[in-house]
């Protein structure tokens, strides 16, 4: 069964390393913006990567040694040790979006003391809870909603900013 995998790709390299993954016939999916730039004499439209250094590919398990291969791949994008899968739906909205928007700009979640977060796994799955300190890829977060004050060091991929932070940011 083939599965989207993100691929981290050498810088600037992004449009390449699409072009020739479709030309070792592997689906490819370098997700492009539409940007507005100026030059001298002219406002242009240009088609830029939206995540920079990142290229999606779906693909099946014995497939991984072809991509890794493809001149300007640097590696998979790893999650707890194993090459990290992206959902379909996940691929489809960034379809969706761009294809409706112009000058989209991606930008990693910040996590800084005060933020609101859900947790995503583990015991306190589904819990808010509110960011303490950030330390590296480690989270200290405090959970008062079970009736206690708890403090847990957690991995940064397992929290999302809650519902309620969310909204604030926009």
């Amino acid at each position: 069964m083939r599965k989207w995998y993100a691929v981290y790709t050498k810088p600037r390299r992004e449009k390449k390393v699409h072009q020739l993954l479709t030309e070792k016939n592997v689906e490819s999916y370098c997700p492009l913006n539409r940007v507005k730039r100026k030059w001298s004499d002219r406002l242009k439209t240009v088609e830029e990567p939206l995540f920079k250094s990142y290229v999606f590919v779906k693909i099946r398990n014995e497939d991984q040694s072809e991509v890794r291969m493809t001149n300007g791949v640097v590696n998979f994008v790893y999650w707890q040790g194993k090459p990290a899968v992206v959902k379909d739906r996940e691929i489809e909205v960034i379809r969706k979006f761009l294809n409706e928007y112009d000058n989209v700009i991606a930008e990693p979640i910040e996590l800084g003391p005060d933020s609101e977060v859900r947790i995503q796994r583990g015991i306190f799955m589904d819990k808010e809870a509110k960011v303490i300190k950030v330390m590296g890829n480690k989270v200290q977060v405090i959970i008062e909603s079970i009736g206690y004050s708890l403090v847990a060091s957690l991995d940064k991929s397992n929290l999302t900013l809650s519902e309620r932070s969310r909204k604030a940011a926009h």
